[in-house]
């Protein structure tokens, strides 16, 4: 498939392929960042985008695309080459940032960087991330979700056959908020009472779609 062509393959309602194929790092290095296996690549795209990232715009707005898909070259050139380290190991990456390898157990995945602009305004005011933690376990249908110090982005990943959530944080109280075996509060809904109604933002109606 060429690169134009691949770059404009529509992977859900909001976003395309070409949202999640820029590199900082490949970009001034010259490395390129397009996956060998576009059709795997697409395909795990595609869920993610449609489980875990339409979602979140139809109910907060726009969001930033951070890390998207990454390349094994670029990836490897990121873990090994980058400081301080940016990127994990390839073997670590795979049904992760590289979306166009399965895992070690065969699993089709995909993982983004995103940020949630009406949340991170309030984070940076005080505002815990782990309000915004609950309602993605409450509503989104993904892996595992890592949460960064910085505007509270965080890395979410879909893949394929996962049971259950995990939730991470490098940001402050660090560690593991949820993993499978454990017990999410009962009251964990209060922490996002005053949040938009799930993809309440309406957009035009697309003539032939049900």
């Amino acid at each position: 498939m060429a690169l134009e062509a691949l770059g404009r393959e529509r992977l859900s309602r909001h976003f395309e392929m070409r949202n999640f194929m820029t590199s900082e790092i490949a970009n001034m290095h010259q490395l390129q960042n397009f996956p060998g296996d576009p059709d795997l690549a697409l395909a795990a795209g595609r869920k993610l985008a449609e489980h875990c990232l339409d979602p979140l715009v139809e109910t907060f707005g726009p969001i930033d695309i951070r890390s998207g898909y990454r390349s094994p070259q670029m990836n490897h050139f990121g873990a090994t080459q980058v400081k301080p380290q940016k990127c994990a190991r390839n073997e670590a990456n795979y049904a992760h940032h590289i979306w166009d390898m399965r895992d070690a157990k065969g699993r089709m995945g995909a993982c983004v960087t995103v940020g949630v602009p009406w949340f991170a305004a309030q984070y940076n005011r005080g505002r815990d991330w782990r309000d915004l933690a609950w309602w993605l376990f409450d509503h989104l249908d993904f892996q595992e979700v890592y949460v960064f110090p910085k505007n509270a982005a965080f890395n979410i990943t879909w893949r394929e056959g996962h049971m259950a959530h995990r939730i991470l944080s490098y940001a402050k109280p660090k560690g593991t908020l949820f993993k499978p075996g454990m017990t999410p509060p009962m009251d964990r809904a209060d922490r996002y009472a005053d949040f938009p109604a799930f993809r309440a933002i309406p957009y035009p109606p697309i003539p032939g779609e049900s």
